[in-house]
């Protein structure tokens, strides 16, 4: 695979653009729920706008494709690769000028089982350009509320990428990660950094709570949105969001590595 057409063709292969697995119903049902201020779907945004379903669906088909038809209601959703090529260009630039200047960056993920490799890359290629890749609040405890009720995680760092363990595992550091969509995490780690007297991340790269919750206090955050993760498109729209690139978010880890190679070879960061 070389260049762009390349990359375009993979996206479509690897079912990451063009028809993807996230559901219409999924994604609608998203749109419903933050228009009436879900904390779930909202994942550490605050809106500035009213945002109504009707706003979210017109939005969400401008910065992804979907389907603007509120008669469409079942099926698969789809995803302009084009937006999400556009969207990786922007993804490099803001790579390339952190690494210009070598700002700490902080990275981290809510989706370990299929973005961590992603994220482990970025952070090798980084460290080398000269940023100082932080791990801020190691093994702090984030207690969240899940559907199965409050839970214990621990804040972990894989190869300095960011995720969360059960606190109640029988094997630390043995298992993935837990996937969730909280901003607690992110939170919790810019916390512990700001007590310890620095140094802030420049730049935050991650997903869900991740890139929200980062871009709500002010820090540059950007990362991939699936079509039901209306938040960060919402964020991008109000300027809290520096990029948030469209994409299915669920698909297998090595479909992610062409991406990875895409943004590092635009963002001169190859090593």
């Amino acid at each position: 695979m070389s260049g762009r057409g390349g990359l375009r063709a993979h996206l479509l292969d690897a079912g990451l653009a063009g028809v993807v697995a996230t559901s219409r119903e999924a994604s609608l049902r998203s749109y419903r729920l933050f228009a009436a201020r879900d904390p779930r779907v909202l994942i550490g945004i605050d809106p500035q706008g009213a945002w109504g379903q009707r706003d979210l669906l017109r939005l969400m088909a401008a910065r992804c494709g979907v389907s603007a038809d509120p008669r469409h209601t079942s099926g698969h959703d789809v995803i302009d690769p084009e937006r999400t090529l556009a969207a990786l260009d922007a993804f490099a630039e803001r790579l390339a000028a952190v690494a210009e200047r070598r700002g700490p960056v902080l990275l981290g993920t809510g989706h370990p089982h299929r973005l961590l490799g992603f994220y482990v890359v970025l952070a090798d290629a980084l460290s080398a350009a000269g940023c100082a890749v932080l791990t801020p609040a190691q093994g702090r405890r984030v207690d969240m509320t899940t559907r199965f009720g409050l839970r214990t995680y621990r804040l972990d760092y894989v190869r300095k990428v960011a995720l969360v363990r059960d606190a109640d595992s029988g094997r630390p550091g043995g298992e993935p990660g837990a996937h969730t969509h909280s901003p607690l995490p992110v939170r919790t780690a810019l916390a512990a950094a700001a007590e310890a007297g620095g140094p802030l991340p420049e730049l935050v790269i991650g997903d869900h709570g991740w890139v929200c919750g980062a871009g709500q206090l002010g820090f540059e955050a950007i990362g991939p949105g699936d079509t039901n993760d209306p938040a960060l498109f919402v964020g991008e729209a109000e300027g809290s969001v520096s990029v948030a690139v469209p994409l299915d978010d669920g698909v297998r880890p090595e479909y992610y590595r062409p991406l990875t190679r895409y943004v590092l070879n635009r963002a001169r960061l190859s090593q």
